[in-house]
């Protein structure tokens, strides 16, 4: 159960990661890489979003059980 919770830390904390980066390609703050389509396009700043509320519902439920 342990190593279920530990993963499940790290998927978590790894969507987050993931879903700053979107927002940040998708409002145009981060220009990398340079040749990307998600560049400044607000779905993608949306999608990231979802997705780093996602990664803190499973931090937190990882880190409650």
């Amino acid at each position: 159960m342990l190593f279920i919770r530990f993963l499940a830390m790290i998927l978590g904390l790894l969507a987050i990661a993931l879903g700053l980066l979107w927002v940040g390609q998708g409002t145009g703050v981060v220009l990398w890489p340079e040749d990307s389509f998600m560049l400044a396009d607000r779905g993608w700043a949306v999608r990231g979003a979802v997705l780093v509320v996602v990664g803190g519902i499973v931090v937190w439920l990882a880190r409650k059980g």
